[in-house]
């Protein structure tokens, strides 16, 4: 039952935030709003809505580890299992701006969630925890963030129309609501099942929620980042997966942690370290070696390093 519960709380995430962002979105359009600001806040935000959903819900019914665990999780799934993939079909070419701004960027926002995580390391308080202030400051993190994104995208500028659907105002309507409905329903069934499963294997939410919940909310920017390689336009997933780890710490967490602030349990600094050491070796492999390009041995390197990390938290 609990594996029901999964399966169809995630497809009722993922419906859900498809739906609310073509109904959104063509509500924007409908409103003269541009298609540049429109990718930047409903689109990038319906991408991120199944980690939000996800860790919001965990968040409000006591299961900070799940919500934590898959922000996480998903940073290292992206970095090393969706960029490993992509690159071991097509070799990624990594442009000079996100070598030198975006990848830092994510090194520096894993490293401020680093801080934020140790209470008992760094304020020598009893238990370690994302407060309220905590998630305050990642909010303010990821407006400076959405405002050097809107910077750049218009020195970039909109290209050829936009490909969003302008539908009626009902049918908009009815596309909101479900999706909300889809949104919240679905989180509430995900993490039921995520408990469930962790309870019926008796292992932690921790691992639980750095493992399946966070496998299953990063399917999205998997599928996504695939189909771009096989389509021979492998640096769509630097972007997708760049783009997604600022968004699940920045905005996802700070969202959640401000909602409710979250003890921490069964998430260690080895997780955290490897969230980080994941986007540093991006950062090497882009930098040493073939300049500029993450290759095919070294996309199955990346690979090999979530399997041995995966192997670790369930054998460990």
């Amino acid at each position: 039952m609990d594996i029901v519960l999964l399966i169809g709380g995630l497809l009722l995430i993922l419906v859900g935030a498809n739906a609310l962002t073509d109904g959104a979105a063509s509500v924007a359009k409908r409103f003269n709003i541009s298609s540049l600001v429109i990718g930047l806040t409903i689109v990038a935000f319906g991408t991120s809505a199944p980690e939000l959903t996800v860790s919001v819900v965990s968040a409000l019914k006591g299961s900070s580890d799940i919500a934590i665990g898959n922000v996480i999780g998903s940073n290292i799934f992206n970095a090393l299992m969706i960029v490993g993939c992509t690159a071991a079909i097509v070799p990624i070419c990594v442009t000079k701006g996100t070598l030198s701004k975006e990848i830092p960027l994510c090194v520096l926002a894993s490293i401020v969630l680093f801080i934020c995580a140790n209470d008992v390391l760094i304020n020598g308080a009893s238990q370690n925890s994302i407060s309220s202030s905590d998630g305050m400051l990642l909010l303010s993190f990821f407006a400076i963030f959405l405002g050097y994104t809107f910077a750049i995208a218009h020195n970039g500028e909109e290209n050829g129309e936009s490909t969003i659907k302008i539908m009626p105002i009902w049918k908009a309507s009815l596309f909101i609501i479900g999706g909300l409905a889809g949104l919240i329903y679905g989180g509430q069934f995900f993490v039921d099942g995520a408990s469930g499963i962790a309870r019926g294997l008796g292992v932690s939410e921790s691992i639980i929620g750095l493992t399946l919940v966070a496998g299953g909310t990063s399917l999205p920017e998997l599928a996504t980042s695939v189909v771009a390689a096989l389509k021979k336009n492998p640096e769509m997933a630097i972007g997708n997966v760049i783009g997604s780890n600022l968004f699940n710490i920045f905005f996802v967490l700070g969202c959640s942690a401000t909602i409710t602030p979250m003890n921490i349990q069964g998430i260690t600094n080895l997780d955290l370290g490897v969230m980080i050491g994941s986007c540093v070796l991006l950062y090497i492999f882009g930098l040493f070696f073939k300049k500029r390009t993450i290759t095919r041995p070294e996309g199955i390197l990346l690979i090999a390093c979530y399997i041995a990390y995966i192997t670790y938290l369930i054998v460990g």
